[in-house]
């Protein structure tokens, strides 16, 4: 009987030092990348993708089909395919009225693509075929242009004139998330909802003496940002100049100085 007791020990003994050896075997293939376990080495993160560009101005096709914009310029800085780890501030101009159609080549002659080359920063001015500014196919072209270009979701600006005076306090009050500032010039907007804007980097233009948009088009929009409490509107009107403020607004170097210091 003691025999076989002691037999019967040294079997338990080994199946319990077998198991030990199965565990620590399974724990070091854990800790060890590629292994099956909670330890191992993560994934490095997805390299981040940058097309390059041709600096200068171009025509580019709109990839949403179906709406009243179909082309629109891009501008890229000389050295945007050269800095590929950084992320470009981004201005989207509207045209106004006397530029709606479909000869691209039209936007070049007027407003910020004027005078937009030398600047630092990815210009988008797309072109309106009919109509009026479309606010859900604006933020189409939004979401193409940050998922296309290598640009800064939280430095995102808009600006236009006239027509595009209109469009930039419209879709700024239907999606102020979207953008850092706004540059409104010889348009109007929404008193009403003018609240929705209170947190928003605000400076518009005007003339006094704007025969096509009344100058209490900008007027009203400032003031009612004002009473919403809002600390940070600005507004420059001249006393004259007719309906064209954009001309004067965008050979202002100080202009380009206060919008790319806002990030939202």
């Amino acid at each position: 009987m003691k025999r076989r007791t002691i037999k019967r020990f040294i079997y338990v003994l080994l199946l319990v030092s077998l198991g030990n050896i199965v565990a620590c075997s399974k724990k070091n293939e854990a800790a060890t990348p590629g292994g099956n376990g909670t330890d191992t080495i993560p994934d490095p993160p997805k390299e981040d993708v940058f097309d390059p560009q041709t600096p200068g101005i171009t025509v580019k096709t709109m990839d949403y089909k179906g709406g009243n914009i179909d082309d629109y310029l891009l501008y890229v800085p000389d050295t945007y395919n050269e800095k590929k780890a950084y992320k470009w501030p981004v201005v989207i101009f509207l045209h106004g009225v006397g530029e709606i159609g479909t000869d691209i080549n039209v936007i070049r002659k007027v407003g910020l693509p004027k005078v937009v080359t030398g600047k630092q920063f990815v210009m988008i001015a797309p072109q309106c075929t009919a109509s009026w500014w479309n606010t859900d196919v604006l933020q189409q072209l939004y979401k193409e242009v940050l998922k296309k270009y290598h640009v800064d979701s939280a430095r995102v600006y808009l600006t236009g004139l006239s027509m595009g005076g209109y469009g930039t306090w419209n879709w700024a009050q239907a999606s102020p998330q979207k953008f850092a500032a706004i540059v409104p010039i010889s348009g109007a907007g929404t008193p009403s909802q003018a609240c929705v804007l209170k947190n928003m980097q605000v400076w518009a233009f005007h003339n006094a003496n704007d025969p096509t948009v009344s100058v209490a088009g900008s007027r009203d929009m400032v003031n009612a940002l004002k009473t919403c409490g809002s600390k940070l509107v600005k507004y420059t009107e001249n006393a004259t100049g007719g309906h064209d403020a954009w001309t004067k607004a965008y050979a202002d170097s100080t202009l380009y100085t206060w919008l790319l210091q806002q990030k939202r």
